[in-house]
């Protein structure tokens, strides 16, 4: 397992609790499939998703698009926290591996920073099943500072 970066210079606790409290509220794509942050951290965050019907296929599997969604999520929030005050993570890229199918319970996205420059940071997302490994992800997003004055 790749740990975290241990030291953020800019690590905001009341970031991340305000990030874990507004899922709730969410009236778009993250509030539709359901993301609930479990867990927050400097430079990690879990999050998961119950599998219901509405985000299954024809085929009565989870669709990899949701896969998909939850991995680019979880790579920009993860990032809030540590950035600095009025930064914007904007994702630049995103390589998924899919490693199983999943057709019921709980699927759950677990992401760390693992670099953090002034301009990137590069972020690996584990996906599991009840435990099980179904996805495996790496992504990079651009910070976009405030600009000043």
């Amino acid at each position: 397992m790749i740990e975290p970066l241990s030291d953020f210079e800019h690590y905001d606790d009341e970031t991340a609790r305000v990030i874990a409290a507004g899922h709730d509220r969410d009236p778009g794509l993250v509030g539709f499939l359901g993301v609930s942050v479990v867990d927050t951290g400097p430079g990690r965050l879990r999050c998961e998703i119950e599998v219901r019907d509405q985000l299954l296929t024809p085929f009565r599997n989870l669709h990899g698009g949701v896969i998909a969604a939850l991995c680019d999520h979880v790579l920009g929030t993860v990032c809030y926290p540590v950035m600095p005050k009025g930064a914007w993570a904007a994702t630049t890229e995103i390589k998924i591996n899919y490693l199983a199918a999943v057709t019921t319970g709980t699927v759950t996205a677990e992401a760390r920073v693992i670099a953090l420059t002034n301009r990137t940071a590069v972020v690996r997302i584990d996906v599991t099943n009840e435990g099980r490994p179904v996805a495996i992800a790496q992504g990079t997003v651009l910070v976009v500072r405030p600009k000043k004055g």
